[in-house]
């Protein structure tokens, strides 16, 4: 099976402050990985390192085989469920739309009818797509995590990368969300950083 994500000798600084150490790791195509650890231990430094969002102080990092300059466009990322002004006039639709924009190039780009029937599909397959003309601020935690999923699934990636998921939904959202990527681990490679040992342990292939 194909690696989905090689990472070698990798090590991040923020100034002096070591935040990552000789990383070496190996994700295969269509896994479910896990990573866990204490607040403050890099994992979400890691996942900004993969998205070529840090430089790092030594190492590799390969997508497919290739550069993550040159692969962007193949991963999705799902930040952690921060605050944010419930009144801002933004639809469900709207942000699973935003997905479609890290293939394109440019400003003032128009959603084409690809995008849009693009994203009508990633809605339905994560029942949301009843939502589609609601404001965002009407959402639970457990509707806008869907919602953050959709719009990273509309850009199509390889690797799905998520920090946090369920760190702000109860019980219940937190099945329904593991299931949904149980269901899309059969397509794509999933990298999960996580708390939630009880639920992770069931879904993930390797921790």
């Amino acid at each position: 099976m194909e690696v989905a994500l090689e990472i070698s000798n990798l090590s991040v600084y923020y100034d002096k402050l070591c935040a990552l150490s000789d990383i070496n790791l190996k994700v295969y195509e269509k896994d479910f990985l896990a990573i866990i650890g204490p607040n403050g231990g890099g994992k979400s430094t890691l996942l900004k390192s993969v998205l070529g969002l840090l430089k790092p102080a030594t190492g590799e990092i390969k997508v497919f085989g290739q550069s993550i300059s040159r692969v962007k466009s193949t991963i999705g990322y799902v930040p952690q469920h921060t605050k944010f002004d419930k009144s801002f006039p933004i639809s469900v639709e709207d942000v699973v739309l935003m997905g479609r924009l890290n293939a394109k190039f440019g400003f003032y780009q128009r959603f084409t009818k690809e995008d849009r029937e693009i994203a009508d599909s990633t809605m339905e397959e994560l029942n949301i797509y009843d939502l589609r003309k609601r404001q965002i601020g009407q959402l639970s935690g457990g509707q806008m995590q869907r919602v953050l999923i959709a719009r990273a699934l509309s850009a199509n990636p390889k690797i799905l990368l998520l920090d946090e998921p369920t760190a702000s939904v109860d019980a219940n959202s937190s099945v329904q969300i593991y299931e949904t990527l149980k269901k899309l681990n059969k397509e794509i490679t999933i990298i999960l950083v996580t708390h939630d040992l009880g639920f992770v342990s069931s879904y993930a292939a390797n921790i």
